[in-house]
């Protein structure tokens, strides 16, 4: 019986069809990827609040959804808020602090313990003999060529600022369509999942959306409880704008870069300031804020997913440097598929392997007497 005969240019023709049709699908979705992306991360996440929210709403998903996108926007307003009434507020302590430093003139001897320095102690007292011998005005004559440069950048930043607000406000929207459907997102993606690998497919789906929601709970969760105990010290020690470092200590923290980069100057200039009790309280207040991520974020994140803890840090870490702040739940999400898929594929061998080697023996057979 002879085999029918495939038609060779034609499938070569269908697949190449259907992938300039992904392609250029993706190409038109370009500007939304990112948006689109954040929304989905946002709505698993949250989705058991959304849930929560529209039993307590008599059940009225819409409700739920208004609150749920609100919530949303105030996440970014609030921050952006609190940043300019510490700006307003502390706009005349800024002003006296660029004229101090305007009229500031340094000594013309350096320190002792600068030129000590090990390695670089010459180095950097002959460059305080030279800023002495330049002045306030010979420095801003040589800082002036790189006006323009900064100029520049700071338009750049303005205008990546506004990108970043328009992509939120995008975020939003989607997160709400997807708020409102999202019983029949989860289904298109089950009937997916299940047409692609199966049972097996279906299961790695949940175990990503654990991975999203333990990821948000142990990185999200554990940023904000840094950031509002470490503004709190900041309060307590009378570090003037404490409200704006904690909102830049909450996205250090998101990044998981942690608190110190702003803890450490804070406690400085308290001790610069004379106040040596609140110095010494501040920089034991530091340390315990910087280590209690240790403890607090493997909770958070057993809670939300239960996956091992250094492939949910590696993710986290990895996808930070390989996609942006996204990539902080792209990681863990990719890594726990791939650590899914592959313990699956072994387990059934190593299974059968084991039970090889844990199983007794049977007993010889006795030769047939005669």
């Amino acid at each position: 019986m002879s085999m029918p005969s495939q038609d060779l240019p034609r499938t070569t023709l269908g697949v190449l069809f259907i992938a300039a049709l992904i392609v250029g699908s993706l190409w038109i979705l370009r500007p939304f990827l990112g948006p689109g992306i954040w929304a989905a991360m946002l709505v698993v996440s949250t989705w058991p609040l959304l849930l929560t929210l529209q039993r307590r709403l008599w059940n009225r998903r819409w409700l739920a959804v208004t609150v749920m996108t609100l919530l949303l926007v105030v996440l970014l307003l609030l921050p952006l808020t609190l940043a300019v009434a510490a700006l307003i507020n502390h706009i005349d302590q800024i002003g006296e602090a660029v004229r101090l430093l305007t009229t500031w003139r340094p000594p013309r001897t350096p320190p002792q313990w600068l030129s000590g320095l090990p390695f670089v102690g010459v180095q950097l007292k002959r460059a305080w003999s030279e800023a002495v011998s330049l002045g306030v005005d010979g420095l801003f004559n040589l800082l002036t060529p790189y006006a323009g440069n900064l100029t520049r950048w700071l338009l750049l930043e303005v205008g990546s600022v506004g990108r970043l607000l328009l992509q939120f406000l995008v975020t939003a929207a989607l997160a709400s369509v997807m708020y409102a459907t999202g019983e029949g997102w989860a289904a298109a993606l089950v009937r997916f999942a299940r047409r692609l690998g199966g049972e097996q497919g279906v299961a790695v789906v949940e175990l990503a959306a654990q991975a999203i929601r333990g990821v948000a709970l142990g990185v999200g969760g554990t940023a904000l409880i840094q950031a509002l105990l470490a503004g709190v010290g900041l309060a307590l020690a009378g570090v003037p704008m404490a409200g704006l470092l904690t909102m830049a200590m909450f996205m250090l923290c998101i990044a998981q870069i942690g608190a110190l980069p702003v803890l450490v100057p804070a406690t400085v200039w308290v001790f610069w300031s004379g106040e040596t009790g609140w110095g010494v309280f501040l920089a034991v207040w530091s340390l315990v804020v910087a280590t209690m991520d240790n403890i607090v974020r493997p909770v958070l994140i057993r809670l939300g997913a239960d996956l091992p803890l250094l492939l949910i840090f590696t993710g986290v870490i990895g996808g930070l440097l390989a996609f942006g702040l996204v990539g902080i739940f792209i990681g863990p999400v990719v890594l726990a598929v791939a650590y899914t898929l592959l313990d699956a594929w072994a387990r059934p061998a190593s299974d059968g392997l084991a039970a090889a080697m844990v199983a007794p023996r049977p007993p010889p057979k006795e030769p047939p007497t005669a």
